[in-house]
């Protein structure tokens, strides 16, 4: 008996979920925004700031976050100030969120007689739910007044995986989600 993954159903996208996850759950999808008119050369230091209404993870989450977005800023050649003159603001946000996640299996149903017609086989499908976590980072320029960068990445959450396998996809996800940065000014 042989069983087959087949698709995995995306229901969560019929339902008007944001993100799906189904059949790339170990990937990391990153995604950037920013305004085309900025120059973000001009962006050499960086202060932390809190966004308003958001709810922040656990002190301990909140620094190996915090620690990810630093070590990447720096290799970026950011210097980080704690002063109110610095040239741009850095905040984040996360957000976990429930999916199911359908699987379907064959599990029999070879042919017999001539062109093989007439075979009985049975397809299962179970559901399960999944843990999703999305990070985003914001860049606010503290003259404009106004978000000019922002990056997420969204994850499928695996809670049983150990401490330095989960701060390494972090760092991997804060990598990828400045690997373009700084933006390529458009040409007019």
């Amino acid at each position: 008996m042989t069983r087959i993954r087949l698709i995995t159903t995306r229901l969560a996208l019929a339902l008007g979920a944001l993100f799906v996850v189904a059949s790339y759950a170990e990937a990391q999808k990153v995604a950037t925004n920013y305004d085309t008119t900025v120059d973000f050369m001009k962006y050499k230091t960086y202060k932390w700031v809190n966004i308003q209404g958001v709810q922040y993870p656990n002190q301990l989450q909140d620094m190996q976050i915090r620690k990810a977005i630093d070590s990447t800023l720096s290799t970026k050649g950011f210097t980080k100030v704690d002063t109110d003159d610095a040239n741009v603001y850095v905040g984040y946000q996360l957000s976990l969120s429930q999916q199911k996640e359908w699987n379907s299996y064959n599990t029999g149903g070879g042919g017999w007689g001539w062109g093989g017609m007439g075979g009985m086989g049975t397809t299962t499908t179970t559901s399960q739910n999944i843990e999703v976590g999305t990070l985003a980072v914001d860049l606010y320029d503290p003259g404009m007044k106004q978000l000019v960068w922002q990056s997420t990445a969204t994850k499928q959450l695996n809670p049983g995986t150990d401490q330095a396998k989960m701060q390494k996809n972090l760092q991997n996800a804060v990598d990828k989600m400045f690997k373009k940065y700084p933006p390529q000014a458009k040409k007019n």
